[in-house]
């Protein structure tokens, strides 16, 4: 029998999310609720022969399945932060029921006649603005969904959505799973040599918490990360390595069959449609609007980076001769960061934990706030007593210059297993002017952990992932856009990097490092001579780490363009071979990083045929940040225009013509590789 409200914490959209309450058992009672709510509602919308208007049709249409977006969401940020396997179970349940009912909505003739009777009238015709995007793209939402599909067209695409949710569901689930099955736990500490004090630290504590003897290293990101840069035993390296680039590829955690079947279903979806590929597909409506547009872009990238990547490797190869004899050998894949680091320390004399002292979280955060406070004229307070799910977690309130309250957030940075990796921002509740709630957004990170006592000390690397997530959150919680949907991040993916990324800039400037990069102890600031060598190794193997990216932007493309695996073959080899092409050194045979790239294989969409978006926003926000470099980085001006011309709005109007608002004209294509060194001299 179906709880009611009094009982069941996920039937009411509340600002207080009651995290404390919401458990597994709750879950299906609620969602299948929820949907016969949302069905009666299409229903009512489909059938109402009334007069067309914009209120009862498209603003209608917007408010059914609120309630249901809201719980499954809720529900989905668990079981991603603190999962369970009865939670697992009961989200795995109902996930392919919600998106075959999404799945359905644009397939729905007579909800479709609904909206062309709609835009027949002179009403529609009339709109303006927001409003008249709004109707545009929900038309266009509806071609590309299967409208105009005949009945077993709508049939085969309804299923093929459902086998989308499961095997990327499926797919996530066993990267974690894989992430979480491995350690070692090393007992001599002689194994060690090379590691910093910080990840010393870090990996005795994680033993100790697992009750084991010696230090304890995972595949987190932190945990990884030391190893690769810092461990002098390349044996060990070597084993580290070889455990992150095959994770996701045995049993009972295997991804290697799921990802053809994520690509199959991919493909005949784009062609059902009437698109060449699941590129054309998803890019119609972002700024590169096709496949072929963003693959030109990633390959003009490349073409402009491989000189001084191939420089930059010879270096490298030269430096360890140097420092080992002429007779070293040729790098391995699980020897680039670690030399690359030994490099930097000797061409720089800059060694990244030098900065760690300076960087405690929490100082970080205040002056991270301090920041956004000067540039938009905001207030980020945090509030005790929010019902959380893990004691970790902070509740922060976002308040205007007239002290209104614009939006919440959670934060939660402590990496934990039943947790997924890496980064991001997520959000709850879009906010409209003149609505009944503010918005609601989350901030997620996994960073070194406080140890001993200490506070949780980071490296300027972790700096930037806040930030960067921040810049998502500013994007959501600065929304002012009159149409949910369009509001916040929901923008064309390839836009939605450029607040996160622009973040990224006052973590290299002095003024802003003034404060957060202060000496956890002492308080004082970053040392002249510290910052002058940390800028001068900013862009220390600037073209590696393009290359990097740029590699993955190829394989995304190729496998949602390309790849035909009755020509291409096995898809891990197809992969890896691209993927070879790019690398500083040569990979090991069982490399396989895409039974593990969560970014293309989490969702039944994710950044699929979307990879190069990071390149693409990182011009946009190199050149965006030119007006504050030139204007002053505090400048409350420029501020001003970004939060109204770029944050403000959304998806509200063609994202080319929100960056034109702002900056006055088009991009410059060359902003990115000139602050990154990487354009050849005049």
């Amino acid at each position: 029998m179906p709880e009611t409200s009094v009982t069941n914490p996920l039937l009411e959209i509340q600002f207080k999310i009651p995290f404390d309450q919401v458990k597994a058992e709750h879950v299906e009672p609620a969602i299948d609720q929820l949907l016969a709510e949302a069905q009666r509602g299409i229903d009512a919308l489909a059938a109402d022969e009334g007069p067309r208007t914009y209120e009862n049709t498209l603003l209608a249409l917007e408010k059914v399945g609120e309630r249901l977006e809201f719980a499954i969401g809720v529900v989905g940020h668990l079981e991603t932060v603190a999962t369970y396997p009865e939670l697992r179970q009961a989200y795995n349940a109902v996930q392919p029921k919600v998106s075959e009912f999404y799945s359905k909505i644009p397939l729905n003739e007579a909800l479709w006649k609904q909206l062309k009777r709609f835009a027949e009238t002179d009403e529609a015709r009339a709109l303006t603005g927001t409003r008249a995007r709004f109707l545009n793209k929900t038309i266009d939402d509806f071609r590309r969904s299967g409208a105009d599909l005949n009945e077993a067209g709508k049939a085969r695409l309804t299923e093929l959505d459902i086998e989308l949710v499961k095997a990327t569901t499926k797919y996530s689930e066993n990267v974690l799973d894989a992430t979480n099955a491995f350690e070692l736990l090393l007992e001599d500490e002689s194994k060690l040599a090379g590691l910093p004090p910080s990840a010393r630290a870090v990996a005795r504590q994680d033993a100790e918490a697992k009750g084991k003897a010696g230090w304890r290293f995972t595949l987190q990101g932190p945990s990884y990360t030391a190893v690769m840069t810092y461990l002098d035993d390349a044996g060990i390296r070597e084993q580290v390595y070889r455990a992150f680039t095959t994770r996701a590829t045995k049993e009972p955690f295997d991804n290697r069959e799921l990802i053809p079947r994520v690509l199959e279903a991919r493909r005949e979806k784009a062609l059902l449609l009437g698109y060449r590929d699941f590129a054309d597909l998803v890019l119609e409506e972002r700024m590169a609007k096709t496949g072929q547009g963003a693959r030109a872009f990633v390959d003009e990238m490349k073409a402009k980076t491989q000189a001084a990547f191939e420089r930059e490797n010879v270096e490298l190869l030269a430096f360890r001769r140097e420092i080992e004899g002429p007779d070293a050998p040729e790098l391995n894949a699980w020897d680039v960061g670690y030399y690359a680091e030994k490099m930097r320390q000797a061409r720089h004399d800059f060694d990244e934990e030098e900065l760690r002292p300076y960087f405690a979280f929490e100082k970080v955060l205040d002056g991270m706030f301090e920041l956004v406070g000067r540039l938009y004229g905001i207030e980020v307070v945090e509030q005790h007593g929010a019902p959380l799910w893990d004691k970790s977690v902070k509740y922060y309130n976002v308040l205007d210059e007239n002290a209104a309250h614009i939006g919440s957030f959670y934060a939660d940075f402590n990496p934990r297993e039943n947790k997924r990796g890496g980064a991001w921002m997520d959000s709850f509740l879009i906010a409209v002017p003149g609505g009944l709630h503010p918005h609601l957004g989350l901030i997620c990170g996994n960073q070194t952990p406080p140890v001993g006592g200490k506070p949780a000390l980071l490296t300027h690397n972790e700096v930037e992932t806040i930030f960067h997530e921040f810049g998502h959150l500013l994007h959501h919680l600065l929304s002012r856009v009159e149409v949910r949907s369009l509001g916040g991040t929901n923008v064309p993916w390839d836009f939605v990097e450029l607040p996160s990324q622009i973040m990224e800039n006052w973590c290299w400037e002095r003024e802003a490092l003034d404060l957060f990069g202060r000496h956890h102890e002492t308080g004082e600031v970053i040392p002249d001579e510290l910052f002058q060598k940390m800028k001068r190794a900013r862009n220390f193997r600037a073209a590696n780490a393009q290359m990097r990216q740029l590699s993955f932007g190829t394989v995304d493309s190729a496998l949602h363009r390309d790849y035909d695996p009755e020509k291409g073959g096995d898809v891990m080899q197809y992969a890896f071979d691209i993927l070879q092409s790019f690398a500083a050194a040569k990979l090991p045979p069982e490399h396989a990083m895409i039974a593990a790239f969560t970014h293309l294989f989490s969702s039944p969409v994710a950044y699929g045929a979307g990879y190069y978006s990071y390149k693409w926003a990182e011009v946009l926000d190199a050149d965006a940040f030119s007006r504050f470099a030139n204007e002053g980085i505090f400048s409350r001006t420029v501020g001003a225009e970004f939060r109204e011309r770029i944050l403000a709005r959304g998806d509200s109007d063609d994202p080319a013509k929100l960056f034109r608002d702002f900056m006055g004209r088009d991009p410059d294509p060359e902003a990115l590789l000139r602050r990154q060194g990487l354009l050849p001299a005049a």
